[in-house]
């Protein structure tokens, strides 16, 4: 006898099912390897029984053969075939299938079709006794079947055996009556026709989300958009290079330092990935990807990636296995993060289009949620001390429920995506997160085909690429899209008007075409006339500064959003303005959201910076003391800052550099940058009244050059220091740039005594090498204390260090630890020879344990270590660093009681270290 009955994926129902079956039914199951589910064949009374013991089925569908006693191969796997012919016992022993329902196959000796998998049609030939006794079925919505199978229909099994369904508990019931209540929870349960009513109903709202999700993601802006109409996405997409990230710590550097980091990464030391895979497991992955964070630098596409990937969800082209996908941005959720709602309600709000969905649907829906955004969060995320909230129609905070999706208290089964800057990803406790994966924007091969593809005329596009090619500087920003756009833009205007001169060799020089491309008249734009800087009229240099004053207060407090009693306080009328004036709209992006409540961002992280550097520089012209004394409150010795010791340009930027060295890592680097290259009277001349009166002469330029070159570390952090030759470079002296260049191809260079603005300039030359240096030997270079100390940024681009009578400051130890976290970290010998560790060395000690680290061996040679130096490394060596094999306590002065405790332990049968060689106590 032929049974065919309805395939729920509940515990329990397959044992209630076929509890009755009669006896002799042959059962024959073929599951691809990777699931690992064992087969045994048990002959009891001609009676056959399947276990289903494991749940480590639930990320895959069980897969069949049509063939007795054949293994599935590949492609069937992917066919997710059929048929139960023969007698067998099966036990599956795995836990994967949670994700994915069984599929089964109707047509017997035939492959599945992609369109029967959707059916989910399943045929059970002669009778039998399974069990399921995994759990892991039910977050998946029951799938019935109604065609007939040869002798007994699904109706006449259904009216031997009528049955309710439990959607709170997942309770299956043996019950004749209509909705009875589940004597677990109590709740009321759904029937069998309830069941498939709901699932119809629930495809009809995943189709209408589609035609949704299709509209708003299909175009999209680079820039400003004043049509509203934007450039279709799948046109102008180009691939972004992703790679599998690390979830325990993110870089909080400079992001245009991580781009120039990123830009020479070897990529054979990284796992690429594609954005439609990023809930894929790997092979050696042990669960299942429920929650993922993707981080990038400001501009590098992060947007366009989920967007991308919504849109290939909404065509079907991919990720198919999901029900529904709830886009959300934290721009939107501002603007009710102080309202409570149930979960239920927040997507009916955001989204109308599933007001349908009911609470007893959510749960069994295939859900993925997508937080784009988070370093744009003004939310309060505190996974500590955060209410417990498990059911979706209970009310709560925005803050609350995004916590407890995340956590899985609400809703589970559902995939969670988070994008973010590095600088605020780490606001997500690493035990949450499944996978960490970083957006590296454009691989060199990339940059070119945005430019090939955003330019039908290919001598434009081979004259743009040729050009930018000859700055190292910008060529390295590009791999930022958005930095793309901004370079197309201006490169485009000069070279396809009449405008003649110099096409932009520095980062300011970019910059100011920019906001002359802006701020320019349109008839004459197209005229294809020359703009003199006394045509940015009053009213686009009064807009101007308002948006300096926006940019620069909010850079101050790292805002990078804005909202409209932000732009009225700086006196910006934003409807006015764009009646009056273009610029505004041009530079400042509207985001349209939800509740008409519009939100405002620049364009580009950089163009905040350029635009509040040249405001800055606007108030030092014009003597506006209350905005200088807010800027320059206090040196880096804790002493206020009188402006009668600002008299002049070069003590301005002098105290402007002071500031940012004294921050560290710190956001004004740029800021800085754009103050310096301002100064030159090239770009004087683009932005004219912009800037005011100034003081220029080339006296003044070269004494602001050689105060850059003279300013001393003291201790700074030497990362920051690069940021000094930077500023020469913006500034287009080139003086020290050859000096090191020539100093690198001299046969002698201990003959060459560097200074600290030097030893920065090779720091930088080095770690930009794309050629990872074998030994770095502090020893061999011709110079002071402080340049050696400024030499330390290179560590991260080395094999093997030598840093020999060097004082291991708070901030040189973590010039240290980066290079030990780095991703890739290429440091494998550490020797730190005659150093005084101080208190300082916690971070470098813990960094041993990283996951990125490399260290093999570590020497203090002739070293002072303090007691608390001696129990930070004890910690950590107890801590079996993965890599760490060797360690050189020679000479070296331990203190205090750690030092015994440091002995014993290196001397206990504990210790992992194959060699140890320290002084006798």
């Amino acid at each position: 006898m032929t049974v065919v009955f309805p395939v729920l994926q509940v515990p329990g129902f397959y044992k209630y099912v076929c509890q009755d079956f009669q006896p002799a039914l042959t059962v024959v199951v073929v599951l691809p390897d990777c699931l690992k589910m064992k087969s045994l064949a048990k002959d009891r009374a001609g009676i056959s029984s399947m276990s289903m013991n494991s749940d480590n089925s639930r990320d895959y569908p069980p897969l069949f053969s049509h063939d007795p006693g054949s293994s599935g191969t590949k492609s069937q796997q992917h066919k997710h075939e059929a048929v139960f012919p023969g007698t067998s016992t099966m036990s599956m022993n795995s836990g994967n299938s949670r994700n994915y329902p069984p599929v089964f196959s109707h047509d017997p000796g035939s492959p599945v079709t992609k369109c029967q998998q959707h059916k989910h049609r399943a045929e059970f030939p002669g009778s039998s006794s399974m069990s399921m006794k995994s759990d892991n079925s039910k977050n998946y919505p029951p799938v019935f079947n109604h065609e007939p199978g040869p002798s007994v229909t699904q109706e006449k099994l259904l009216e031997r055996k009528p049955w309710s369904y439990c959607e709170l508990c997942h309770n299956v019931l043996k019950d004749s009556s209509r909705d009875p209540s589940c004597p677990q929870c109590g709740e009321r349960c759904r029937t069998r026709a309830g069941l498939e009513k709901a699932n119809a109903g629930l495809q009809k709202v995943s189709d209408a989300l589609k035609v949704t999700l299709r509209r708003r993601c299909e175009r999209v802006t680079e820039g400003p958009d004043k049509t509203g109409s934007g450039t279709l996405l799948n046109r102008i997409y180009t691939e972004l290079y992703i790679i599998e990230g690390q979830n325990e710590e993110f870089d909080t550097q400079h992001e245009v330092r991580q781009v120039e980091n990123a830009s020479k990464t070897k990529t054979l030391c990284e796992t690429p990935i594609s954005c439609q895979d990023i809930f894929k497991t790997l092979p050696d992955q042990q669960r299942p990807i429920r929650v993922v964070v993707t981080y990038g630098v400001a501009g590098i596409g992060k947007t366009f990636l989920v967007q991308k990937f919504t849109l290939d969800w909404a065509e079907g082209l991919e990720n198919q296995h999901i029900s529904a996908v709830v886009l959300l941005s934290f721009r939107e959720l501002n603007l009710v993060r102080d309202e409570q709602y149930s979960l239920l309600e927040l997507i009916h709000v955001f989204y109308p289009t599933l007001q349908s969905i009911t609470s007893e649907q959510l749960p069994v829906c295939n859900l993925l949620f997508i937080f784009d955004g988070l370093d744009e969060s003004r939310l309060l995320l505190d996974f500590t001390n955060m209410k417990f909230v498990c059911d979706v129609t209970q009310k709560s905070t925005i803050s609350e429920l995004l916590i407890n999706l995340i956590k899985g208290n609400l809703l589970p089964s559902a995939l969670i995506w988070i994008t973010s800057r590095p600088a605020a990803a780490n606001q997500i406790p690493p035990a949450c997160v499944d996978r960490t994966t970083e957006v590296r924007g454009f691989t060199d091969a990339q940059k070119e085909e945005y430019f090939k593809r955003r330019f039908i005329n290919k001598e434009l596009s081979s004259r743009i690429i040729s050009h930018l090619k000859t700055s190292r500087s910008l060529y390295i920003m590009c791999g930022i899209p958005v930095y793309c756009w901004i370079t197309a833009t201006v490169l485009e205007h000069m070279l396809t008007t009449e405008q003649r001169g110099e096409l932009p060799k520095t980062l300011t020089d970019m910059y100011s075409h920019f906001l002359l491309v802006q701020t320019k008249k349109k008839q004459k734009y197209h005229e294809g006339k020359e703009m003199s800087s006394q045509e940015i009229t009053s009213a686009d240099r009064e807009v101007l500064l308002k948006l300096g004053r926006l940019a620069f207060e909010h850079l101050q407090k790292k805002n990078i959003l804005f909202y409209q009693e932000d732009l009225e306080q700086c006196g910006l009328d934003v409807t006015e303005a764009s009646v009056y004036s273009g610029v505004c709209t041009e530079i400042l992006k509207r985001e349209s959201v939800i509740f008409q409540k519009p939100v405002y961002c620049f364009v580009h992280l950089s163009i905040q910076e350029f635009l509040a550097a040249v405001y800055m520089f606007h108030c030092y012209t014009n003597r506006k003391t209350e905005e200088l004394q807010d800027f320059f409150t206090e040196d880096d010795k804790g002493n206020n800052i009188s402006l009668e010791n600002i008299s002049s340009l070069e003590d301005f930027l002098r105290e402007a550099m002071e500031k940012s060295l004294l921050l560290g890592n710190s956001h004004l680097e740029l800021f800085v940058r754009f103050l310096h290259g301002l100064s030159l009277n090239s770009n004087q001349r683009l932005l004219g009244s912009l800037l005011g009166q100034t003081e220029y002469n080339p006296q003044t330029i070269q004494r602001v050059i050689n105060n850059l070159k003279e300013i001393r570390s003291n201790g700074k952090c030497p990362d920051s220091c690069l940021n000094i030759f930077h500023c020469l470079m913006e500034m287009k002296d080139l003086s020290v740039h050859q000096e090191i260049q020539a100093f690198l191809k001299s046969q002698n260079k201990s003959k060459k005594e560097l200074s600290g603005i030097e030893c920065s300039a090779l720091a930088y030359m080095l770690l930009m090498s794309e050629e990872v240096m074998d030994v770095l030997d502090l020893e061999k270079y011709n110079t002071s204390l402080e340049g050696r100390q400024r030499l330390l940024p290179a560590v991260k681009n080395c094999r093997k260090a030598r840093l020999h009578d060097v004082l291991i400051s708070e901030k040189l130890c973590n010039t240290l630890t980066s290079a030990l976290k780095s991703s890739p970290s290429y440091l494998t010998e550490l020797h730190l020879s005659s150093v005084n560790l101080q208190e300082s060395a916690e971070t470098l000690f813990a960094s041993l344990g990283h996951p990125n680290c490399r260290l093999e061996t570590l020497s203090f040679e002739d070293s002072t270590l303090s007691e608390k130096n001696c129990s930070e490394l004890l910690s950590a060596l107890k801590s079996n660093p993965p890599y760490l094999k060797h360690l050189d306590l020679i000479g070296c002065n331990l203190e205090g009681s750690g030092m015994k405790q440091l002995y014993d332990y290196l001397e206990s049968p504990h210790c992992k270290l194959q060699f140890k060689r320290v002084s006798v106590v």
